[in-house]
């Protein structure tokens, strides 16, 4: 068991940089939130158990598929001893001195953070509860509270034969003291925790009672469509509104910064006004080259030196003396985030502020954006979390660009009604933000035997920190660290190591995380490289990672249960005439989450891929819900699989020229391989799930394919003709 002492110095009741949260707060904890039932207890910010026997987890991190909800609440029910058919969750609003993320010192959701950073703040809050609860039983029922039992949602003293469920002494449990010690269950009693639970989304989700912007719809509301620049930075120059307002439906038509926005009655009638307007584009100021222009660029830059991220030993000596240098240059495409639901929000004036209807991610940013634009205090805006249609970064932009868009409109338009802005498929593909493009350069010193004696590794791409209100924090010394995140921290035991940064500042493509951030760029490269060298020295892959992982023993454990799962060794059965077969590994660490894979390949003669298999192997610490972190390494192998043989976001003329799924394809069903996820049992807290799967899928493919054909695939998307037989 662990005990906690002191809770308002502790836990949960702490945040970044010593601020204090929670109970400690005036005016939060057993003060009822306003609107709430007299009956109702609120321990915490993050918990009400009604009369009704409803026990509600109030959840600051937003649900967009990745199992939010049902992790928290897990965490919440196992400490409280709640039956999880009495749990629910809901989203919570706004407020980033309750809710702040822990990890970011702001109230948002990403970088795989919900389960770290609320793991202590959901255990404390279910035992507080549990421990309040039992103390109102026993002063009822004239008993010491060391002989109450607590089980699934019903508290009983087995003497007396008294039993209450949580409804009836939530009112009791209200009035009682908060507890400055409490009693953590010890995990060898966990029910629910590591188990399999029904997930908290499923049924809503399927009988469509689920709540997304999409349907929202509130009285007088009016929809927006936006016609947008077709080049990043260009402005309106000229239109004209009245083909748009002869439109049936149509109210208004309004300029906003970059763009031309119509407001209708439904969302056909503003895509109909919004295809018959007619602008005139200004594109003096606008970005106007192409991805190959920009390649090109980069290049130039890789040949030079950068910024130093990190520098170990004497590289310039390693090469100097190096019995071989072998040398890789890759190429890495836009890509952009493509979830099911493109960018939507609600937004209204209201006579005390704002108020916002979406699936909001990125709340303290969001909401201060939007009161500077209104000229009001963060808290008069308001803003309701509903379910989000995926994100992978997208919405959890660091220049709140959507939300921007819709408040623009709402002030240009001068309305009172709420506005709720729709991005088509093809706004969200031409005018979104994308994963960076970039170019690596990374070569090896070799000793005779073929050891690595060095390692230079140069990145080529913009920031994406930069000019954030996270660049003080995440730039230092002009690099930004999610660009060399996975390089700079490679954990390989080479002597003599230097990573080296370029950031280019006059390339305007808006450019922002996506799922696994700078990883999706660093894990292919240095894995297919490390690959590269065990081919150069006749060395098994395998063998030679566990060789150089010797100081890294989570990364060993994963590797050596993915091979041992794989069958890592044995010979693969053959294919049809005319097909190659072969398997590569990768092993990848982000979000304090390891990860290693294996894949089986079948390559055709016309040089197509058929990935076969992908075998997984994950230690995120504690597994919550073993069930939500296989379906998440799932869901990634299917992420990380679309950009590897499909996705490729590119630019001519500076405008983009994809524009929905027809030509920026996601893996199709029979495109998916069959894939085994293999959790290591662990006892360290939970981490990251929802990125970690997707760096080391497109890695273990590259090294199937090279093992199958004997070629190095540098440029992703893969490129059929450089496979043909």
């Amino acid at each position: 068991m662990t005990t906690i002492q002191n809770l308002s110095r502790r836990g949960f009741l702490q945040g970044a940089a010593g601020l204090t949260l929670g109970l400690a707060l005036p005016g939060v904890g057993l003060a009822a939130r306003p609107g709430a039932a007299a009956a109702s207890f609120e321990p915490t910010p993050f918990l009400r158990i009604g009369a009704d026997n409803t026990v509600t987890v109030i959840s600051k991190h937003l649900e967009m598929g990745q199992g939010t909800y049902t992790g928290l609440a897990t965490i919440v029910a196992e400490e409280l001893d709640a039956a999880w058919a009495q749990v629910k969750v809901e989203g919570a609003p706004a407020d980033a001195r309750r809710y702040k993320n822990l990890a970011f010192g702001a109230q948002g959701t990403g970088g795989s953070t919900a389960m770290a950073n609320s793991w202590g703040q959901m255990r404390e809050t279910g035992a507080t509860a549990r421990a309040m609860l039992v103390s109102a039983a026993a002063k009822r029922w004239q008993v010491p509270a060391a002989e109450i039992t607590v089980a699934e949602g019903v508290l009983r003293h087995a003497a007396s034969g008294r039993q209450a469920t949580f409804g009836e002494l939530a009112e009791a449990a209200s009035r009682e003291a908060v507890p400055t010690t409490i009693t953590l269950k010890d995990p060898k009693d966990f029910r629910l925790i590591g188990r399999r639970a029904p997930r908290k989304d499923s049924a809503a989700k399927t009988d469509g009672s689920a709540q997304f912007t999409q349907d929202v719809h509130l009285p007088g509301m009016l929809v927006a469509v936006v016609a947008h620049a077709p080049r990043f930075g260009g402005q309106v120059k000229a239109f004209d509104a009245s083909r748009a307002k002869a439109v049936k439906g149509v109210v208004d038509v309004v300029a906003i910064p970059g763009g031309v926005a119509v407001l209708a009655r439904d969302t056909w009638s503003a895509r109909k006004g919004r295809d018959a307007l007619g602008v005139e584009w200004d594109d003096s100021a606008a970005f106007k080259l192409g991805s190959d222009e920009i390649l090109a660029r980069y290049r130039e830059l890789a040949a030079r030196p950068g910024l130093v991220a990190r520098s170990d030993g004497d590289t310039a000596g390693a090469f100097a003396g190096a019995a071989r240098v072998v040398s890789a240059s890759y190429d890495f495409p836009y890509l952009a985030h493509a979830a099911m639901e493109p960018m939507n929000c609600v937004v209204q004036r209201t006579d005390d502020g704002l108020e916002v209807w979406n699936g909001e991610q990125f709340q303290t940013v969001d909401q201060a954006t939007l009161a500077a634009m209104f000229g009001l205090p963060p808290e008069k805006v308001k803003i309701n979390m509903l379910y989000a249609g995926g994100s992978f970064g997208r919405r959890a932009c660091t220049q709140s660009d959507y939300l921007r868009e819709a408040a623009a409109i709402v002030k240009a338009s001068g309305t009172r009604a709420p506005v709720k802005l729709v991005w088509m498929r093809e706004d969200d593909m031409k005018a979104g933000y994308y994963r960076p493009l970039f170019h690596h350069r990374i070569e090896a010193a070799l000793d005779a035997d073929g050891s690595i004696r060095g390692w230079r590794h140069r990145l080529v791409g913009q920031s994406i920190i930069a000019g954030s209100a996270f660049e003080p924090a995440m730039v230092k010394n002009g690099i930004d660290a999610v660009s060399v995140e996975g390089a700079a921290n490679l954990p390989y035991a080479i002597p003599n190591l230097q990573v080296e940064l370029h950031t280019p500042t006059d390339i305007k493509v808006p450019v922002l995380w996506w799922r696994s951030v700078g990883s999706t760029h660093t894990a292919y490269s240095t894995e297919t490289f490390l690959d590269r060298l065990a081919a150069e020295s006749k060395q098994d892959p395998v063998a030679l990672r566990l060789k150089l992982l010797g100081k890294h023993p989570r990364h060993t454990a994963v590797l050596r249960l993915a091979a041992e799962k794989a069958g890592w060794g044995q010979p693969l059965a053959a294919g049809k005439p005319g097909e190659r077969r072969g398997r590569g590994v990768a092993v990848h660490e982000s979000f304090h989450s390891f990860v290693a894979q294996v894949a089986e390949v079948t390559v055709k003669a016309d040089g197509s891929v058929k990935v076969d298999r992908i075998v997984s192997a994950v230690d995120c610490g504690l597994a919550i819900n073993p069930d939500n972190v296989r379906a998440q390494v799932e869901g990634s192998v299917g992420f990380a699989l679309s950009a590897a043989l499909h996705g490729e976001i590119t630019l001519k003329d500076g405008v983009v020229e994809q524009g929905n799924f027809g030509d920026y394809a996601p893996i199709r069903i029979d495109e998916m391989p069959k894939v085994e996820v293999h959790i290591v049992q662990s006892a360290e807290n939970p981490t990251g799930i929802g990125e970690p799967g997707v760096p080391p899928v497109a890695p273990a493919v590259a090294n199937a394919i090279a093992a199958a054909t004997g070629k190095w695939l540098t440029r992703l998307p893969f490129q059929a003709d450089a496979l043909k037989a």
